[in-house]
């Protein structure tokens, strides 16, 4: 009664394997790609339906042929004995170019076979591929750019209009430090770029496939600067989403967080964030657990944190765990060579999107521009800027009209006050009479020579002497 059970059992088992050897010899020899299997010696073992018809061979008369009596070309038995890989190998079979690929079977160290796989049937499928994938990556690459554009971290080192020395250096400096997992404290006056230098450093260090999480702490109200840093669980406090709410911290796990204006930071908020730093966690309003977050710190303000420290306004273990890398933006008026170039920058840039038709800005407007002071540094001259493109009319280009009278006095005062001769001071105001009239005529010389008053011959003399391009 005994052995009826067992040889019932082994004959439940046998059959259970022949059934998974079945659909396994199925699944093989349906597969799309084509795969052949060979022994130690390099004689067939299996040849799937598709490899067959394509070489036009049955399997029965394959199976238990050498291989390379039934396939062009093929290294299966050598792979078989030298129990080494081929990868990627080009095989020539019935005039056609195959990607193949040839790896070893191996049982307790001994090699017992090899198995083949056509990966790409031709050069042509191979190529279709590599387009696909191309196109893939290039989708892949906008759509990390629009995330980008969207969340305001496009702008790089060549965002950062100058060439002067002042300028080079931070730059230079800026580079250096990108890299760095350390965090990073900017200085310098309102206006002087100090975010683009951010996100400049942000595109250029190892984060740079996550998004700059940015927060201006001196735009959000205290009561909700909390909520907004670290986020809150559901029902947390009344007006709470129901779903709760991930905070900045959050959101730059493994990127970057810029914290603007950290001078306007609150001290109970400080000591908070100090703590994210020295545990490198951060805990939701009302939740109960903390999350681990890989977050680099870059912060920016315009005030002296280290007056801030001793007058107990800015907490002293904080600043130092923000200082560990510090670079200072220089004023515009540190770098007063760059002043054209980023005044011409903005005015073609701002020209386009305003949809004006103004590609100069004058040499005495420029001379103003230069002479100014510029508190607000770029953020000021660009909206002096924007302000002249709204006023401009035939002209074409910037003039000292176009400018508000707190940038043109100190040059009028300056003129008024040199020792220049009346020759030098009647040469400047023809020079500009002239550059206006030929605006007005656009550039018809007889034209301009009558609004003047003055000869043809007299008017090419003068476009000569003042170097005046028509």
């Amino acid at each position: 009664m005994q052995c009826d059970k067992g040889s019932k059992s082994e004959r439940k088992n046998k059959d259970k394997r022949q059934e998974t050897l079945d659909l396994y010899r199925n699944i093989f020899s349906n597969l799309y790609n084509w795969i052949v299997v060979v022994d130690a010696e390099g004689y067939v073992v299996m040849l799937n339906r598709a490899y067959c018809n394509f070489l036009g061979v049955k399997q029965e008369d394959a199976i238990g042929k050498h291989v390379t009596e039934v396939i062009d070309n093929t290294r299966m038995h050598v792979v078989a004995k030298t129990g080494k890989q081929e990868i990627g190998d080009i095989q020539n079979i019935k005039g056609n170019q195959m990607i193949a690929d040839r790896v070893p079977i191996v049982k307790d160290g001994v090699v017992i076979g090899a198995v083949g796989t056509v990966i790409f049937k031709d050069l042509v499928e191979l190529d279709t591929y590599t387009k696909k994938i191309h196109h893939i990556e290039e989708e892949f690459d906008l759509y990390k750019k629009e995330l980008k554009k969207a969340l305001g971290s496009e702008y790089t080192f060549e965002n950062i209009i100058g060439d002067s020395e002042s300028i080079e250096k931070v730059k230079n400096f800026s580079r250096k430090v990108a890299k760095s997992k350390s965090n990073i404290l900017i200085l310098g006056e309102s206006g002087t770029g100090k975010e683009l230098f951010a996100h400049a450093i942000h595109n250029a260090s190892n984060r740079v496939d996550y998004p700059l999480i940015k927060i201006n702490c001196a735009a959000i109200p205290t009561d909700l600067l909390e909520s907004e840093l670290f986020g809150y669980e559901a029902g947390a406090f009344t007006g709470a989403k129901k779903s709760g709410k991930p905070g900045k911290f959050e959101l730059a796990d493994k990127s970057t967080i810029f914290l603007d204006e950290i001078g306007e930071m609150p001290l109970n908020m400080q000591a908070k964030i100090l703590r994210v730093i020295q545990e490198k966690e951060v805990e939701r309003i009302g939740g109960v657990t903390t999350k681990k977050i890989d977050v680099r710190i870059i912060a920016a303000t315009n005030q002296n944190l280290e007056e801030m420290v001793k007058n107990k306004k800015f907490r002293e273990d904080l600043y130092y765990r923000l200082n560990v890398i510090s670079l200072r933006v220089p004023s515009l008026r540190e770098r007063v060579e760059d002043i054209p170039i980023i005044a011409n920058h903005l005015m073609k840039k701002m020209a386009r999107e305003m949809d004006r038709h103004v590609t100069e800005i004058s040499h005495d407007a420029m001379r103003c521009i230069q002479n100014y002071s510029w508190p607000g540094n770029v953020r000021e001259l660009q909206n002096i800027i924007e302000r002249a493109l709204n006023i401009v009319e035939k002209e074409a280009m910037i003039l000292t009209d176009h400018l508000p009278y707190n940038i043109t006095k100190k040059s009028k005062v300056q003129m008024d006050t040199q020792k220049n001769s009346l020759k030098d001071i009647l040469e400047a105001v023809e020079r500009e009479e002239i550059k206006k009239c030929l605006i007005k005529t656009s550039g018809n010389k007889l034209k301009t020579a009558k609004l003047l008053g003055i000869s043809r011959t007299s008017l090419y003399e003068k476009l000569e002497k003042y170097n005046i391009e028509v």
